[in-house]
């Protein structure tokens, strides 16, 4: 069945706002819990979307790629951390940089779950829409997680090398994260981007239709 472009916004608006209202939420708990009360003071720590959603990178922005076939990109308002009031700040700076992917894989697990519950009613009017949905939040959440553990700051990933490479290397690193927007959109339109981070998208859909028996 071809859906409307009205039906395609309605099945991917609840897997968007959850992904990208919980990744930003998981980065201000988890620099709560080692430390920073930054996120926490700013209100951060929150499950209510209109905190994190940045109007053009939220909306906009993913329903123009998604409409034009383009890769499905866009961002949130970022939680700010302040990484010097963290207890060990270098090491630190590894889980709360990785609390954002971990909420996204953790999420696209639920949506396999979702379509899996749609596969034990069949015939309802709720099966296919909720099959639907459950894998465009699988696709969603895999594709942030992917996006964001590339090892280039400000994204996770980069926090993440940062955190783990030698005082010297994690300068060096560090010292790039004003162009690292525009490293990404290089990659994006040269087309390396799916080439980086197809492979870790395979691996989180594979992982969480497996883990309910759907591949």
């Amino acid at each position: 069945m071809e859906l409307t472009l009205i039906q395609k916004i309605a099945i991917f608006a609840l897997p968007v706002i959850f992904a990208i209202t919980l990744h930003e939420a998981a980065h201000g708990y988890a620099a709560l819990k080692f430390g920073d009360t930054t996120a926490k003071m700013l209100g951060r720590i929150t499950l209510n979307p209109l905190k994190h959603i940045d109007p053009i990178g939220t909306i906009l922005v993913p329903i123009l790629a998604y409409v034009s076939g383009g890769f499905l990109f866009g961002w949130a308002k970022p939680v700010p951390v302040n990484f010097g009031h963290l207890r060990r700040p270098k090491q630190d700076m590894l889980w709360v940089a990785a609390a954002g992917p971990g909420a996204n894989i953790l999420m696209a697990v639920f949506w396999a779950g979702m379509i899996k519950l749609a596969h034990l009613m069949p015939g309802s009017a709720y099966a296919q829409p909720l099959a639907l949905m459950g894998s465009a939040g699988v696709t969603i959440n895999a594709v942030l997680a992917a996006l964001n553990l590339l090892p280039i700051p400000p994204l996770d990933g980069g926090r993440i090398a940062v955190s783990l490479l030698p005082y010297r290397w994690a300068a060096m690193l560090s010292s790039i994260e004003r162009y690292g927007l525009f490293i990404v959109l290089g990659l994006l339109f040269t087309g390396l981007l799916n080439t980086l981070i197809d492979p870790i998208i395979d691996l989180v859909q594979h992982v969480s239709l497996m883990f309910y028996g759907l591949t």
